[in-house]
């Protein structure tokens, strides 16, 4: 990606040759990426600060498993937007313009590709948890412990940052100007699946059975009483029983059970974390389609260092996935309270404590 102002660095290294670029496509966006990136790392990664010391509160308070995995994918995705956001597209690309040790650039990429997958990989232990909670709820209880949610958790960030190792080879896509190879095929249909095709197949499959369990039970709940089957009455006699005319009028609770009970009046939409849960899926695969999309057609169609369209997409498509790691506070915020009311102590502490330190100045300048 040529973010600078014409100059190539490739032409101040030995035995470059000039020529070789006179095909390459160029960035059509300009400056754009930089100041993108820039608001996104200095507007994202204070927020993502945010929603982790509200998560922390909140863990301190109760031991729900929800909470543990909110703040894994929160200090994922700031470890996303540090390597990737910061070290890569910031300081590498706009700043030095690539123009590193290769020994470096492979290590930067190793990592970053192991941030990558943790950011996303992290959502997954809290879908199966969902899952289990709603649609095995006894096995949930009996499984569910802060130990084993932080087992759980480690072991899932570190065999996503292990898997980001044999992406040290990853090619540099800017700048190849040969077809892709083998091990370039091989990496590339490697990437998608582990960020996108695995993770969607198994949020569309444990989201859809979740929504069906819930449909499944509101539908019971609410069914009317001229569907269920109808009682078995008694043979007639010549006079009537005791209990038949001591029972002329509707018993009380029957009166008063007319509609359904409160609990499944209550229970009609999905919880919230079912909402978060659905939120977060959806929001994932809208914004990191465009970047599969993007490898695919480089792979397959025009590599990004000949085809400005491509290069176009891609661009695009990086700045889209990179979102998604800043959207972790507003999706908490909209569907959980508690949340929220944390999120709001925060900052009230923050304002306080600003206020009392500037008091402090101001009398410690006056004396």
């Amino acid at each position: 990606m040529s973010w600078s102002d014409g100059s190539d660095p490739d032409a101040l290294r030995p035995g470059s040759d000039p020529d070789s670029d006179a095909g390459r496509s160029r960035c059509v966006l300009g400056v754009v990426p930089v100041v993108y990136y820039t608001v996104l790392l200095c507007v994202g990664l204070p927020v993502n600060c945010l929603a982790l010391a509200a998560l922390c509160r909140l863990c301190a308070r109760s031991k729900s498993p929800l909470n543990a995995f909110l703040v894994s994918m929160t200090t994922a995705d700031m470890l996303a937007q540090v390597c990737i956001v910061l070290v890569d597209f910031l300081l590498e690309t706009a700043v030095f313009h690539r123009a590193v040790p290769p020994l470096l650039l492979r290590v930067v990429s190793a990592v970053e590709f192991g941030a990558n997958h943790a950011s996303i990989w992290a959502a997954v232990p809290l879908t199966v948890d969902r899952y289990a909670a709603l649609c095995h709820p006894l096995l949930h209880r009996r499984l569910r412990s802060p130990s084993r949610t932080r087992r759980t958790i480690g072991a899932v960030i570190l065999l996503a940052l292990a898997s980001g190792i044999p992406f040290f080879y990853w090619p540099d896509l800017w700048r190849t100007q040969t077809p892709p190879t083998a091990r370039d095929a091989a990496l590339i249909w490697s990437h998608v699946t582990i960020i996108y095709f695995l993770p969607c197949a198994i949020f569309l499959t444990l989201n859809a059975r979740i929504v069906w369990t819930l449909r499944h039970r509101s539908r019971l709940r609410l069914e009317p009483a001229d569907l269920k089957p109808p009682l078995q009455t008694a043979p007639l006699s010549v006079g009537p029983p005791r209990s038949v005319a001591l029972s002329v009028g509707p018993p009380r609770s029957a009166a008063l059970s007319v509609g359904p009970p409160r609990s499944a009046a209550l229970s009609v939409g999905p919880p919230r974390s079912v909402a978060l849960l659905l939120w977060l899926s959806g929001a994932f695969s809208l914004l990191w389609g465009p970047r599969v999309v993007a490898l695919l057609l480089h792979l397959h169609l025009s590599t990004v260092n000949r085809s400005w369209g491509v290069h176009l997409l891609y661009d695009l498509a990086n700045m889209a996935a990179m979102l998604n790691t800043a959207l972790n506070l507003l999706l908490y915020c909209a569907t959980s309270r508690p949340i929220r009311r944390a999120a709001h102590d925060v900052v009230c502490d923050i304002i306080r404590s600003r206020a009392g330190l500037n008091r402090e100045i101001t009398g410690l300048n006056r004396d």
